[in-house]
């Protein structure tokens, strides 16, 4: 076996599956970014969640806002609902996992906050009740998917912004979602700081 040949061969496809959906990608983040920037100028914040990889960006995500991207600048109000353990494994031990997400967001979101709903499938069911609850709570949604969105899709009103990732490869998809997190954080700072 030949791996680095197998190495070098994951890196082509994944710059050029990167390459094939920026055309596509590209507006859809760039309005995410400056609904985000809205709705942090009206002292609103971002509630970001998903499930292992996704359940990884949603905190990468929240990370970067909270503390820094590239450029310094004050904290900025976003909160990953992937990360507090006794609060996940009670909701989950006494109600049912696909509620993890919902409660919180039933619990800490307000009207004109935003949830960054994160699933390669679109088909988490605790992502498709945390979007349910997102819209009950009168939050607008940032849905990152791939795969056409799955259900997911078809909860998202046309207040949301839909990033859907086209293929069908867990990894190539996640690699272009952590590529738009990277980009949605850098647009935001942009937006906020006057950067041209």
């Amino acid at each position: 076996m030949d791996l680095i040949a197998r190495i070098s061969h994951h890196f082509t496809e994944s710059a050029h599956h990167k390459l094939q959906v920026v055309d596509l990608l590209a507006p859809f983040i760039a309005a995410a970014a400056e609904r985000t920037v809205q709705c942090l100028l009206a002292d609103g914040k971002i509630l970001s969640c998903g499930n292992g990889g996704s359940a990884a960006d949603a905190q990468h995500f929240a990370s970067e806002m909270l503390n820094r991207f590239e450029m310094e600048r004050p904290g900025l109000a976003a909160m990953a609902l992937t990360t507090d353990s006794s609060t996940l494994t009670s909701i989950a031990n006494d109600y049912d996992y696909c509620q993890v997400f919902s409660k919180q967001i039933r619990a800490l979101g307000h009207a004109g906050d935003l949830l960054l709903a994160i699933s390669t499938s679109g088909n988490s069911r605790n992502v498709i009740e945390a979007v349910q609850a997102a819209h009950e709570r009168e939050m607008d949604v940032i849905a990152l998917t791939g795969r056409g969105g799955g259900q997911v899709a078809e909860l998202l009103s046309a207040d949301d912004i839909h990033i859907c990732v086209p293929g069908e490869s867990t990894a190539r998809i996640q690699e272009v979602h952590l590529l738009t997190i990277h980009c949605l954080c850098d647009a935001i700072d942009c937006l906020l700081l006057g950067v041209e």
